[in-house]
């Protein structure tokens, strides 16, 4: 299936900023000294890649380029022994592979004791079509025990299309925007990053998903609004607040002990918004509605 396909579907981002003490002013706003800023997982995640670092297809087009970088701890400075890698990009004609055995450019690896992580593979490229077009991008999910998924896109200085793409556009994807070195005849890039226990959506990722949203079904209806970088549910009072842990899933922190409500939005063309509300009660009992805006 051709990437460029989905090129036009909305992305939902957010900020991993480091632990107190590392806060700094950098003239016109406060931000971390090793801040990490994180993407929907997307529409080609494939869980279960193989263990492997190498992922170069002998014979295809494509640069060789080695992937590497440290995994630290939300402190900053902690490396991060055995974290979770997984990589997948496209191949030089934009197509990611959904659906072979061989998992072509999809790889895992763990970091080594000293937070270390390397891949090398092949350059992805561009694509896009008459309209849109997405600049060149590794993704990556980096998880371990206890903390929430990173999952970002890594785009590559000098690419033409950075500035046309709303993604990497953002303010949030300077930090992922990285130079592509050469030695001994094979590209490199690096890229080190910051683990935390928990994320917070960004500005631009939750005005994405506020608005009115309507189940077909029983005609209720849900308005989510912004307050600062929370999202609320619109209540007769104020609101009910919801917490972003990661996967475009929110969960109220105010739901007794023992029951659960967590919010999933999937993200289409044209703005449209599919909400799925899941309710555990304490006895154990699922109930899940569907919701829709746009």
């Amino acid at each position: 299936m051709k990437r460029r396909d989905f090129t036009k579907l909305a992305s939902l981002s957010a900020v991993a900023v480091c632990a107190p003490g590392f806060i700094h002013f950098n003239g016109k706003s406060f931000e971390g000294d090793c801040v990490t800023t994180t993407d929907i997982l997307g529409p080609f995640y494939r869980p279960d890649s193989p263990v492997r670092d190498n992922l170069v297809i002998e014979g295809a087009v494509g640069d060789i380029v080695e992937l590497s970088g440290i995994v630290r701890h939300k402190d900053c400075q902690t490396p991060y022994e055995n974290a979770k890698i997984e990589l997948w990009h496209c191949s030089s004609d934009g197509i990611y592979d959904n659906a072979s055995d061989d998992y072509r450019y999809r790889g895992t690896t763990y970091c080594d004791a000293n937070g270390k992580y390397s891949f090398t593979t092949q350059m992805p490229v561009p694509y896009g079509d008459t309209t849109f077009w997405r600049p060149a991008h590794f993704h990556l999910m980096i998880s371990a025990p206890g903390i929430q998924s990173l999952i970002t896109q890594i785009y590559f200085t000098g690419d033409p299309y950075l500035e046309k793409d709303s993604s990497s556009a953002s303010a949030e994807a300077r930090s992922r925007i990285l130079e592509v070195t050469e030695e001994n005849g094979r590209k490199k890039v690096s890229f080190d990053c910051n683990m935390n226990d928990r994320l917070k959506a960004s500005f631009s990722a939750l005005d994405k998903i506020i608005g009115l949203y309507k189940n077909d079904n029983s005609g209720e209806s849900l308005e989510f609004f912004r307050q600062e970088d929370i999202l609320w549910l619109k209540n007769e009072v104020f609101g009910e607040k919801y917490d972003y842990t990661g996967n475009n899933e929110f969960e109220s922190p105010s739901i007794p002990t023992g029951m659960q409500e967590k919010l999933h939005f999937e993200l289409h063309e044209g703005g449209k918004v599919k909400l799925t509300q899941t309710r555990v009660r304490q006895n154990g009992r699922k109930t899940s509605q569907i919701y829709t805006k746009g």
